[in-house]
C-alpha cells in the first residue's frame, strides 16, 4: 500500500524564505512566524499521515453504499472525520466569529494540500463546505449566517454546491430546477442535479445544499439564475434540525476515482430553499465559490502528484533492474537499483520540478487572495483571478501527468491494483473535469480574464517578471533570469497574437486558448523557480544549516529552466498557426 509523508519543510520554505509571510503587512500575518506555522504543518502532517492516508486505499476499495436511501462512508471515514473536527481543521482559515480559528487563507491552503495529498476523497467532505461557508458569509444575511455557518465551520453540518443537470453542464442558462416563491418568502425548489459530490453521507446531522434554480418570470439563459439555500433537513428556529425537506438522493454516481466520496444525484421535491444573495444574481454568488473552489482543485492536482511521486521514488531506489550503463552502481547485488538510470531520473525530475513550483505557485495565490481580502488590494485581486484559470487548468493537467509519470516508474507494477498507484491517477482525473473543465478555464483565461480592466492584470504580470530579471541580472542568477526572460517574452507575443487577430477571426485566439494557459502556467512556474533559485544561492552565501536542501532546490531550478521553459516556445507557434488547421474539417467528416 502507497505511503504519504507530509511535505511540511517544503512548504515552509515557500511560505518563509520565498514569500516571506511573517514580514508582510497583511493583517495576521505578522503572527505567522516559523515555528508558529511549524507547529500547525506538523500537527496537520501527522493528523494525514497516520490517520487518513491509511483510509485513501480502503476508501478507494469499498467507495460508498447507498441502501433504503441512506449513504454509508467507507469503514473509519466517521471516526477520522470526527478527528478532523475535533481539532478544530475544518474551520482554520474561518472566522472566529462563527468558530473558526481565523487564520490567514495560505495557511488554510497549506493544510488543504497535505490533507489532500493523503485522501482526497475524504478531504472533499470538508472543502465543499469551506466553498458553501464562503458563498453564505459573502452573500447571505445575518439570520443566514447566525442559523448556519457556525454548525458548517465546525462540519457537524457539511455543504455542497449543487450546479449540474443532466442535460446541462457548463452551459448553465439551460437548467430546469425551478423556483416557486411561498407567501412566507421561502421558494419551493424543484428539480435534479447530478454529480453533486458529497451529496449526502453519514457523517454531519445535516447537509446544507447550495442550489441553483431560476424563479418562473425571471430573465432568460443565464440571467435568470438564482441560488438558494436548501436544507436536508429544515432548522428549527431554535438552530435544532428539524423535519426532512423534499430532498432526497436518487443514486450514486458510478465513478473512476474518487470512490471515497459519494458523489450523487438529487432530487429536489418543492424543497423548501431560502433565496441567497439577491434574485436572478445566482452566478455572482456561486462563483464565490466557485473561485475558491479552483484554487482548490489545482492544489487536489498537486497534491496528487506529491503522493504519486514520493512512492515513485521509493520504488526507485528499491527495485533492482538492470545495471548503470556508466559502470555496476550495487557491486553486491543482482541489478542496480531504478533510479540509476537516466530515463529514470529524467522522469523523477519532470515530476519534482513541476511539484515544487507548483506548491509556490499555489501559495503565492493563496497569499494575492489573503491581501485581496484582508487587505482590500484591488491589484492583488486582479492578478489572482487573471491566473485562477492557469492555476486550476495547468496544475490539473500536469498533475495528472505527473501520477501517470509516476506510474511508469512502476513498470507493469505500476498498472496492478496491489500496488496502489493507479489510484492517485484515477483519482487526479477528475481534478482537470469538475469545477469548470479545463478547456472551459482556457476559454475563460483568453476571452474574458485577459482583457479584464483593458489587459491591466496582465501587463502587471509582464511587468512582474520584468522587474525580477532586472533585479537579479547578476551573474549566478543568469541560469534562471534569461530562460524566464525567454519564457515571458513568448506569453506576451501569444497575447499580442490574440489582440491582433482575436476580434476579427475569434476561432484564432480560442482554438490556441488551451495552448496559452499552459503557456502561462509554464512561465508562472519559472517564476517561482526564479524567485526559489534566487533565496537558495543566498542562503549557500550566507552559511545554512541545510547546505543539501538548497543545493538540489538550485539543481532541480536549472532542470526545469532547461527542460521544461523551453516548451513555451513549441506552445507559441502553436498558437500563431491560427484556427485553419483546427477549423478545417466540416463536422462531418469527423
Amino acid at each position: 500500500m502507497p505511503s504519504y509523508t507530509a511535505p511540511t519543510k517544503d512548504i515552509q520554505y515557500v511560505l518563509h524564505d520565498v514569500l516571506n509571510i511573517s514580514g508582510s503587512d497583511i493583517p495576521g500575518y505578522g503572527d505567522l512566524e516559523p515555528e508558529f506555522t511549524e507547529a500547525i504543518l506538523d500537527a496537520a502532517g501527522q493528523l494525514a499521515s497516520e490517520v487518513i492516508a491509511p483510509l485513501n486505499a480502503v476508501g478507494d476499495k469499498e467507495g460508498c453504499t447507498f441502501e433504503n436511501g441512506v449513504i454509508t462512508t467507507p469503514t473509519g471515514f466517521k471516526a477520522a472525520f470526527e478527528q478532523m473536527k475535533e481539532g478544530g481543521w475544518t474551520g482554520l482559515d474561518l472566522p472566529e466569529e462563527f468558530g473558526g480559528q481565523g487564520m490567514p487563507y495560505v495557511i488554510g491552503t497549506a493544510v488543504g494540500e497535505l490533507f489532500s495529498g493523503a485522501n482526497q476523497a475524504f478531504t472533499m467532505y470538508q472543502g465543499l463546505t469551506h466553498g458553501a461557508v464562503s458563498a453564505i458569509l459573502v452573500h447571505g444575511t445575518d439570520a443566514q449566517k447566525a442559523t448556519y455557518v457556525p454548525k458548517m465551520t465546525s462540519c457537524e453540518w457539511t455543504g455542497t454546491m449543487n450546479l449540474t443537470e443532466p442535460h446541462c453542464g457548463t452551459d448553465l442558462g439551460l437548467m430546469r430546477t425551478k423556483a416557486e416563491p411561498n407567501a412566507d418568502g421561502s421558494f419551493k425548489i424543484s428539480g435534479q442535479k447530478i454529480f453533486i459530490s458529497a451529496g449526502d453521507h453519514d457523517m454531519s446531522d445535516n447537509v446544507i445544499h447550495l442550489v441553483l434554480a431560476k424563479i418562473a418570470g425571471g430573465p432568460e439563459g443565464i440571467k435568470g439564475v438564482s441560488l438558494f439555500i436548501v436544507p436536508k433537513f429544515k432548522v428549527n428556529d431554535d438552530g435544532s434540525v428539524g423535519a426532512p425537506n423534499g430532498v432526497s438522493v436518487g443514486s450514486i454516481e458510478e465513478k473512476m476515482g474518487i470512490h471515497g466520496n459519494s458523489t450523487c444525484v438529487m432530487n429536489y421535491d418543492e424543497a423548501e430553499g431560502y433565496l441567497l444573495g439577491e434574485e436572478h444574481k445566482g452566478m455572482r454568488a456561486m462563483f464565490t465559490m466557485m473561485n475558491e473552489a479552483r484554487l482548490g482543485v489545482g492544489m487536489q492536482g498537486l497534491a496528487q502528484a506529491e503522493a504519486a511521486y514520493q512512492n515513485a521514488v521509493i520504488y526507485a531506489k528499491d527495485r533492482l533492474q538492470g545495471r548503470a550503463v556508466t559502470g555496476v552502481a550495487n557491486p553486491d547485488g543482482p541489478a542496480d537499483p531504478l533510479i540509476v538510470h537516466p530515463d529514470i531520473r529524467r522522469n523523477l525530475m519532470d515530476q519534482k520540478s513541476f511539484i515544487e513550483g507548483a506548491r509556490a505557485f499555489m501559495l503565492w495565490g493563496a497569499q494575492l487572495i489573503d491581501a485581496g481580502h484582508k487587505s482590500g488590494d484591488k491589484d492583488a485581486e486582479g492578478l489572482v483571478s487573471l491566473m485562477t484559470p492557469v492555476l486550476k487548468g495547468f496544475l490539473t493537467d500536469k498533475g495528472y501527468e505527473a501520477t501517470v509519470n509516476a506510474q511508469q516508474v512502476y513498470g507493469g507494477h505500476g498498472y496492478i491494483e496491489e500496488w496502489g498507484m493507479s489510484q492517485f491517477t484515477r483519482d487526479a482525473r477528475i481534478t482537470q473535469i469538475y469545477e469548470g473543465a479545463n478547456g472551459v478555464q482556457a476559454l475563460d483565461l483568453v476571452g474574458r480574464k485577459l482583457a479584464q480592466d483593458s489587459g491591466k492584470h496582465v501587463m502587471a504580470f509582464f511587468d512582474l517578471v520584468k522587474t525580477f530579471c532586472k533585479d537579479n541580472s547578476n551573474e549566478g542568477m543568469s541560469d534562471f533570469v534569461e530562460p524566464l526572460k525567454g519564457a515571458s517574452k513568448d506569453l506576451q507575443g501569444a497575447s499580442m497574437f490574440f489582440m491582433q487577430h482575436g476580434m476579427k477571426n475569434p476561432n484564432a485566439a480560442l482554438a490556441g486558448s488551451y495552448d496559452f494557459m499552459h503557456l502561462f502556467g509554464y512561465t508562472c512556474l519559472g517564476l517561482m523557480w526564479g524567485r526559489m533559485a534566487k533565496v537558495s544561492l543566498a542562503a549557500l552565501a550566507n552559511g545554512t544549516d541545510d547546505p543539501e536542501f538548497h543545493k538540489t532546490k538550485l539543481a532541480t531550478a536549472r532542470f526545469y529552466m532547461a527542460r521544461q521553459l523551453p516548451m513555451t516556445g513549441t506552445l507559441l507557434k502553436r498558437i500563431e498557426s491560427g484556427a485553419d488547421t483546427v477549423m478545417a474539417l466540416d463536422a462531418e467528416s469527423f
